[in-house]
């Protein structure tokens, strides 16, 4: 009898263009092109068009602690939005906006000055000359699809580019793009 697989957690900044799933679907590539272990899942989801922290991990119960709702982590990404955020924007942003699927729990925010240092996307971001960029930091610890982009549209700030920086006490800290790391299991 074999002994089971000891628990293994792996952070991940995943770039954008790739899904959060080992298998490529149409344009967007999988994470099969980064990461070879076996037998390691999605620990949550980060969108195709989103980049940053995915932790991926081969033990059910780790997964369950780092993705359901009841275990409350909180979720921090640095969003670039088009336009400056206002007084209005951010006391929205904290007390919660009103989706088409209901409101959000209040999030934390501030606007990161001097803006974060991030690898240019590749891709890059659109552009309009005569409409200023801002970067925001929220934090969240709901995880409803598309919520970060939705959030900063209903207050009149558009997502242009979305990084997730840290769950819970993972952080993505200084791992290079396209990289992957193993992560101590408590």
């Amino acid at each position: 009898m074999t002994a089971p697989n000891k628990p293994r957690l792996i952070r991940f900044n995943k770039p954008y263009g790739v899904l959060s799933q080992f298998t490529a679907e149409g344009r967007w590539r999988g994470l099969k092109d980064f990461i070879t272990v076996p037998d390691m899942y999605a620990a949550g989801r980060l969108d195709a068009d989103s980049e940053g922290l995915l932790l991926l991990t081969n033990d059910g119960k780790l997964q369950a602690r780092i993705t359901h709702p009841r275990f409350k982590l909180d979720k921090t990404y640095w969003a670039q939005v088009e336009g400056v955020p206002d007084v209005d924007a951010l006391t929205a942003l904290r007390q919660g906006v009103q989706l088409k699927d209901g409101l959000t729990l209040p999030a934390k925010v501030r606007v990161l000055d001097p803006q974060p240092s991030v690898v240019e996307r590749d891709p890059p971001i659109r552009v309009r000359q005569s409409i200023p960029t801002a970067w925001i930091e929220l934090v969240i610890r709901e995880g409803r699809n598309r919520q970060v982009r939705r959030m900063t549209a209903a207050v009149g700030l558009p997502t242009l580019r979305l990084i997730r920086v840290a769950i819970g006490p993972y952080t993505l800290d200084d791992l290079p793009q396209g990289e992957w790391q193993d992560v101590p299991v408590a």
